[in-house]
């Protein structure tokens, strides 16, 4: 199944509830003025586990992450479209960048959601979408993610039969994808059959074994 060719939209599933963050309540005027916030220091982790709209809606409901953005990372075509990913010889393959607050969520939890919420021992393949872009990846931008990415794999190993293909290699590129694919899910789990047949199972059973909230 290539996801390009949207699947009919199936009938309505009950669904996680998808709400907006609220904005906190207008202080009165004459309240004091609120002391400047302080920017708590976060780090990114670009990981791969197939379609980007699944790995995207996964970590978008990990507790202390504050950013996820779909992207292309591995390949050696610069720029690269979305188009030319799928004709399987950039080299790249479909990413997420997480930016997270380690002092909320630490890398090997971040690394605990990404080998349960994908099946890292398939080659090139996830499900029915196959080829190059849909590797099972890790891209570590420094040792500290490295030796966690390389310690993670060996954790989740007892967990699956055959061997875990993960590939875990250092950075060299990352570009976002388009803004078409940003968000995905959240804005379109009611329009694509994609997200109701695939995507929705995968966040109830993560949802169900506490590895991600609800929303």
């Amino acid at each position: 199944m290539n996801r390009r060719h949207f699947l009919p939209l199936l009938t309505a599933l009950p669904l996680l509830t998808i709400t907006m963050n609220a904005a906190d309540s207008p202080k009165a005027k004459d309240a004091a003025k609120p002391a400047p916030e302080t920017k708590t220091a976060t780090e990114k982790i670009v990981m791969g586990g197939g379609c980007f709209w699944c790995t995207e809606a996964v970590f978008q409901r990990v507790n202390g992450v504050k950013k996820v953005v779909s992207g292309y990372s591995g390949g050696h075509v610069p720029n690269p479209t979305y188009e030319q990913i799928c004709t399987k010889t950039t080299g790249h393959a479909e990413i997420i960048a997480v930016e997270f607050d380690p002092a909320k969520v630490t890398l090997a939890t971040l690394f605990e959601v990404f080998f349960a919420s994908h099946d890292p021992t398939t080659l090139n393949r996830q499900g029915a979408d196959a080829g190059p872009q849909y590797r099972s990846c890790i891209f570590y931008a420094n040792d500290a993610q490295k030796l966690a990415a390389e310690e993670a794999k060996k954790k989740a190993q007892p967990g699956w039969k055959d061997p875990i293909v993960t590939e875990i290699s250092a950075l060299k590129n990352l570009y976002p994808a388009e803004d078409y694919h940003q968000n995905y899910f959240n804005l379109n789990w009611n329009r694509n059959g994609y997200c109701s047949a695939v995507i929705v199972p995968k966040l109830r059973k993560l949802i169900k074994e506490g590895k991600i909230r609800e929303n």
